[in-house]
């Protein structure tokens, strides 16, 4: 027999096979998946081992659900700058580490280009904001090109600098792929509860013996995290001075950051009549949702363990401009907080650090200030466009302060900075102007308002902090123009225009 005629008979009887009975092709196809199942998740175990072996099944189911829904792609955002911001691919070094968060910003950007190539997305949607975003971006690359004269360009720069430019842009991708109410209040249970999260995993490995945490923290090394016993934190590097509370944000400040805008995001669902659907059906009573008092205690108690003065500073003037806007009884709450936290002997050393920072008394308020005024020196050499990403051209300056507006003036220039205050200065003028017109008569206004709080929690604890506009903490950019992306987008998303209470198609390929 010729190899042609056994080509075709062997062909005959597969397609025989095919479309034979029901049961028997069924069962066929479900053995020859098991041993193909089987065999590449045994390869896959002995190659990378359990739990890298686990880690890639989950990524690559998730990265499938992510390709069909952009709304799982932004509740996997959510996550990751939550829970593991600094998590990188555990592959060979490339010149440079992908982040999860990296891939999960990719996929949102790609999804949405094919759905404009594809035409199922027709509309693009901008705001008062469009504008000045775009001139930010054009004055980052600007400063980023006039920077190269100053310090070489490594790839784990451009890697960086191209971070940024993208999370810049997630505000863009905000508006234009959350299409409902339902989506929009989704995103913000996953943030509250992604909040709730790495606040209990952030106690747990503060109370726990330290050999402990240690060994807990020091097993997400495959992920290219730090490990042994720099993990933990002191205040000031000194293991004599209390422990903060780091959870799996490394650093005890960035934590207190993203606590501070989770918890000024939950603050007005405690006291709205029209809460998140996930506390509509839990109790209510005396005008307060109780399910969300523990969340929030919870939240807080890990923010005051981080020692973060900014980030804790930042949520009380969050939480008082949500007092004065709205609900008056949270300003009973914060009169209650500080009577509680001046009679608690727990809380007694926290003040008082709390004073000398305020009096300029202790070692890392004066370092503060000695960065404030290096800073100055440096925007006074270089005011209008700045010295870039790359380093400082002087050998005796320097480019990093704790100050998100000092370190947008160094890196960008004081027309950098004008543009950056003149976003942020829009986007308040925007939501103040709709919760004046619309707040009492919309379900989202302890929406609106809880993101308008995270975006002052932010904005007034990066006057000490320097996270939401550094290099090295993209999480923390990314979770900053995520929250305005989502204000802004919320006060679109009015009874009279694009209607909330319409199902999202967000399906792409």
């Amino acid at each position: 027999m010729k190899h042609s005629e056994m080509q075709r008979a062997v062909l005959g009887r597969l397609q025989a096979w095919l479309v034979a009975g029901t049961e028997t092709r069924q069962l066929g196809v479900t053995v020859l998946l098991c041993l193909i199942v089987g065999v590449a998740g045994g390869a896959l175990f002995a190659l990378l081992g359990p739990i890298l072996a686990v880690a890639v099944l989950v990524a690559f189911v998730s990265g499938l659900a992510m390709l069909r829904s952009t709304q799982l792609t932004l509740f996997a955002l959510v996550a990751f700058i939550c829970l593991l911001p600094f998590a990188a691919l555990p592959v060979p070094d490339i010149g440079f580490s992908p982040t999860f968060l990296d891939l999960v910003l990719a996929v949102l950007l790609f999804s949405w280009l094919f759905q404009l190539a594809t035409k199922k997305k027709r509309h693009l949607r901008t705001s008062a904001l469009g504008v000045p975003i775009v001139i930010f971006m054009g004055l980052a690359c600007a400063s980023f090109v006039i920077g190269l004269s100053f310090g070489s360009l490594t790839t784990n720069l451009l890697r960086q600098f191209a971070e940024l430019l993208l999370n810049i842009f997630l505000f863009f991708l905000v508006l234009n792929n959350v299409e409902s109410r339902e989506q929009l209040q989704q995103i913000l249970a996953v943030l509250i509860v992604a909040g709730l999260a790495v606040a209990v995993i952030g106690l747990v490995l503060y109370y726990l013996p330290p050999d402990w945490t240690i060994r807990l923290l020091s097993m997400l090394r495959i992920f290219r995290y730090p490990a042994g016993s720099g993990v933990l934190r002191y205040i000031e590097e000194n293991p004599d001075l209390p422990l903060r509370a780091t959870s799996t944000s490394i650093d005890p400040n960035v934590l207190g950051g993203m606590l501070a805008i989770v918890a000024a995001t939950a603050a007005p669902q405690l006291l709205a009549k029209d809460p998140l659907p996930l506390l509509r059906r839990r109790a209510r009573r005396w005008g307060v949702n109780w399910a969300l008092v523990p969340v929030l205690a919870i939240i807080v108690m890990c923010l005051l363990l981080t020692y973060s003065r900014a980030a804790m500073g930042g949520l009380a003037v969050a939480v008082l401009a949500i007092g004065l806007l709205r609900y008056r009884k949270l300003l009973m709450v914060i009169l209650l907080a500080g009577l509680v936290m001046l009679v608690l002997p727990q809380t007694q050393w926290y003040l008082q650090r709390s004073l000398e920072g305020l009096r300029g008394e202790d070692l890392a308020t004066r370092m503060r200030f000695g960065e404030y005024k290096d800073a100055l020196v440096l925007i006074a050499r270089y005011p209008w466009f700045g010295v870039g990403f790359a380093g400082a051209p002087d050998i005796d300056t320097y480019l990093g302060v704790s100050s998100i507006y000092l370190l947008i003036a160094e890196q960008m220039g004081l027309i950098g900075l004008v543009v950056f205050l003149w976003i942020n200065a829009l986007a308040i003028r925007q939501i103040l102007r709709w919760l004046g017109s619309q707040g009492n008569s919309t379900p989202l206004e302890p929406t609106v308002l809880g993101l308008f709080a995270g975006l002052l929690a932010a904005l007034s604890s990066g006057v000490l902090d320097h996270y939401f506009v550094n290099l090295k903490f993209q999480h923390a950019v990314a979770l900053f123009w995520l929250c305005l992306g989502l204000a802004i987008r919320a006060t679109q998303l009015s009874e009279r225009g694009d209607n909330a209470d319409v199902r999202a198609r967000t399906a792409a390929p």
